[in-house]
């Protein structure tokens, strides 16, 4: 299959792309970088194209160029914290690069008459606050995303599904939580994640892991390996006129405390770490991600904390 990766120099986007070479498929990424950081290896034949998401016309003119039959969109902005001091360029990117995607494939669509397959990169922030004693969360809960950031992901969903029912289009959207780890060469360079920073303490190139609270608050780990998996799984999964939603989560979680520990133990050093006051946020947050499991076929078979943690410090060292 003609695959089309959006944000496939990113980091999960490369190794989506790695996986998806690997499986035979002829992959392109769609760029608007322009330094090397995360090229996907050559040797598979990955092209890279170049278009920024809120250029419509110049996407349409990529897009319907190189005809995927399928694309994976995980072009995005993706700091929860950060969506609400810039929320109108987070809904640019997330939404509006979106719908302008949607017109590049209804542009080809109009001239093949084939419906295209859309892997969409949604996020468990579309959940927003939910109770502990209902969690793990599924996918029959009301989304009630309280963060710009999961508003403007939520709102790409509604507009996949809404064109999804024309017939013009077959769609799967992935809801995932935290993403970590590291593939050979394509591991996570944002510190302001708890893993890389906490290892990038560890190797000595921050001064301090700064914890907001004690430590207790709860988050499910998936390996990005295990993520990528899943993008592979669903562009097998989707039919033409429907949008299906699925959760993808490990099952693997973790408090911010086990986090530390793990790393010290990984590393064998020790963190110098500055506690601050707790911030507003989910005590914890774990997926079910049991339909994934029964109608994709997908199983997190390489996520463990600990082997989350030495692969992405095997990549940062």
């Amino acid at each position: 299959m003609r695959v089309l990766v959006t944000g496939g120099r990113g980091y999960v986007g490369s190794v989506v792309t790695l996986r998806l070479a690997e499986s035979g498929h002829r992959v392109a990424v769609l760029t608007h970088r322009n330094n090397g950081r995360g090229f996907p290896p050559i040797r598979f034949g990955v092209e890279v194209l170049h278009a920024d998401l809120r250029d419509r016309e110049r996407l349409v003119k990529v897009v319907t160029g190189w005809a995927p039959e399928g694309v994976c969109h995980l072009a995005a902005v993706a700091r929860t914290r950060e969506s609400f001091a810039e929320p109108l360029g987070y809904f640019d990117v997330n939404l509006g690069g979106t719908l302008n995607l949607l017109h590049a494939l209804a542009a080809q669509t109009s001239t093949t008459d084939q419906p295209v397959r859309l892997v969409f990169a949604s996020a468990g922030a579309v959940y927003g606050h939910v109770p502990v004693e209902v969690q793990p969360i599924t996918e029959s809960r009301s989304p009630a995303p309280d963060s710009p950031y999961g508003a403007s992901k939520l709102a790409a969903e509604h507009l996949i599904s809404a064109q999804a029912a024309t017939g013009a289009l077959g769609a799967v959207s992935l809801r995932c939580l935290v993403i970590a780890g590291a593939v050979g060469p394509y591991g996570d360079p944002d510190r302001s994640r708890l893993i890389p920073k906490a290892l990038a303490v560890a190797a000595g190139q921050e001064p301090a892991l700064v914890v907001n609270g004690d430590g207790s608050t709860v988050r499910e780990y998936t390996h990005v390996a295990d993520v990528a998996d899943a993008y592979r799984l669903a562009l097998s999964r989707i039919r033409p006129g429907v949008h299906e939603v699925f959760n993808i989560g490990s099952g693997i979680s973790a408090s911010i405390r086990e986090v530390i520990e793990t790393v010290e133990d990984v590393t064998r050093r020790r963190l110098p770490v500055e506690q601050r006051s707790a911030r507003s946020e989910p005590a914890a947050l774990v997926l079910d991600s049991t339909r994934a499991r029964e109608r994709l076929g997908w199983e997190p078979e390489q996520t463990d904390l600990r082997r989350i943690v030495a692969d992405a410090w095997a990549w940062l060292r």
